[in-house]
C-alpha cells in the first residue's frame, strides 16, 4: 500500500485513538448500554425505544466527557498537526464524539482547529455526509483528500466518500489494514506538503 502524497490537498483526522488517546473503554459502554458487539454504540442507540434514549446517550457522554478530562495526544500528532497547518494543508477533524466532548478535549490540550465536525454535525461514520461536507467546504475533491483514523468506521467513511483511507495503527496489529490505501504507525510517516 502506497499513498501518492503529493496529490493530496488536505488532511482529515479522527480524534479519540487517532490524534488523542482518551483510554475509552468501548467494552465498559456496551455493557453499561447493553451493547452487542458488532453493531455501533450510536446506532444501537438509534434502536431503543424513544423514551430510553436520552438516558443511553447522557452514558455514553459520561464516559466521553472522562475520556476528554483524561486525553492526551498521540506521539507526534501535535507536532503532525502543526507541521500540516504551517505547509499551508487545510486540517479538519471529523469525530463521532459530542461536540462539546471534542472542544473540551481540544481546548484542554491547547489546539484549535477552524475544522470540527461531531455527530451534531452529520450522521456517523461509517456514512460518508460528514467527509463531503468538509471536502465541499475546503472546494476540493474528495479524492484529493485524505482521512487518518484507527478504527473500520473510518477507513469505511473514507472509501464511502471517495477519499483515500489511512489507518492509524500505532500498535501494528493490521486489524483494519484491507480497509486502508494506507497505513502508519507514527503521524511522522504522514509527509503531505503543497
Amino acid at each position: 500500500m502506497s499513498i501518492n502524497y503529493s496529490e493530496l490537498r488536505g488532511m482529515i483526522f479522527d480524534l479519540d485513538g487517532t490524534l488523542v488517546d482518551s483510554r475509552l473503554d468501548f467494552t465498559v459502554i456496551r455493557q453499561a448500554l447493553g451493547c452487542p458487539e458488532g453493531i455501533g454504540v450510536l446506532e444501537f442507540i438509534d434502536t431503543l425505544p424513544q423514551a430510553e434514549q436520552e438516558a443511553a446517550h447522557q452514558v455514553v457522554l459520561d464516559h466521553e466527557r472522562a475520556g476528554a478530562e483524561r486525553a492526551e495526544w498521540m506521539p507526534g500528532a501535535l507536532a503532525c498537526l502543526q507541521r500540516l497547518e504551517a505547509n499551508g494543508v487545510p486540517v479538519a477533524i471529523l469525530t463521532r464524539n459530542a461536540r462539546s466532548i471534542a472542544e473540551l478535549t481540544l481546548s484542554r490540550l491547547g489546539f484549535a482547529i477552524d475544522c470540527l465536525l461531531a455527530r451534531e454535525d452529520a450522521p456517523p461514520k461509517p456514512a460518508p455526509d460528514g467527509l463531503l461536507h468538509i471536502a465541499t467546504q475546503w472546494q476540493l475533491p474528495p479524492e484529493r483528500l485524505a482521512y487518518v483514523g484507527d478504527f473500520r468506521f473510518d477507513l469505511e467513511a473514507a472509501r464511502n466518500a471517495g477519499m483515500v483511507g489511512i489507518y492509524y495503527d500505532p500498535g501494528e496489529t493490521g486489524t483494519h489494514s484491507q480497509l486502508a490505501d494506507g497505513v502508519i504507525n507514527h503521524f511522522d510517516q504522514l509527509n503531505l506538503a503543497q
